[in-house]
């Protein structure tokens, strides 16, 4: 069976600042029609920050959606237009106040392709130095740093539930 839907028609129900989300009628693999709703993102690029050899910063902050405080790696959106190693670079320094002379690509994740096409690119950012932290308006990040294996007891201990964050490990 050739697992294909074949798009019939689309109307857009909200176009928003970072999201759209459309609503699609779909004819199936058998024949029969449904309809799927689709969350457009323009895409991000998460990065783990190396400090040294095994110890790499996390951010702390805020998300409404789950109304609580999350451990992440630091991450962002990408621009309309903007390259993603540049986005990367660009968050780095944006989120932890820090530049890398190793910007290293590691992959691609989809974060939950049953709704949405975001994608998510990693990066790994070593030899950092000092530059500037420029945190949009409505962010507030506390920098934390934990070593490799501190970072993986809390992914096992469910202390960290971030799902880029925790995708992420898995190209180290």
């Amino acid at each position: 069976m050739e697992l294909f839907e074949k798009t019939i028609s689309e109307e857009y129900k909200y176009k928003g600042k970072v999201i759209n989300l459309k609503v699609q009628q779909v004819e199936l693999p058998n024949g029969r029609e449904s309809s799927r709703e689709i969350v457009e993102h323009p895409g991000a690029v998460a990065i783990i920050p190396f400090l040294n050899e095994n110890t790499i910063i996390m951010t702390e902050q805020f998300r409404k959606a789950l109304d609580q405080v999350l451990l992440e790696i630091p991450a962002g959106k990408i621009d309309k237009g903007e390259e993603t190693e540049k986005c990367g670079i660009r968050e780095l320094e944006e989120e932890t106040g820090y530049k890398a002379e190793n910007f290293e690509y590691l992959g691609k994740i989809v974060t939950a392709p049953g709704f949405t096409d975001e994608v998510i690119y990693i990066y790994k950012a070593s030899n950092l130095y000092k530059g500037k932290t420029n945190m949009d308006e409505d962010e507030f990040i506390n920098l934390r740093t934990f070593t490799l294996n501190e970072v993986k007891a809390m992914v096992k201990s469910g202390e960290i539930i971030d799902s880029k964050t925790i995708a992420a490990l898995v190209y180290l």
